[in-house]
């Protein structure tokens, strides 16, 4: 399982940091994992996923 940071995400998305974060709380965007007060990652596969849904809709 790969882990990603925050600016990878938004290189492989598309989207800004703020549209990230509102999509998340809304359930439309996979949830990121805390690795401490500064850190959040995501895992790779679940964006990878979220990528494929959006381009079959």
């Amino acid at each position: 399982m790969r882990l990603i940071r925050l600016p990878e995400v938004m290189a492989r998305v598309g989207l800004r940091r703020s549209s990230i974060y509102h999509r998340m709380s809304e359930g439309r965007f996979p949830k990121g994992r805390s690795l401490g007060p500064c850190c959040v990652v995501w895992v790779e596969a679940e964006i990878d996923a979220w990528i494929a849904g959006v381009a079959m809709q």
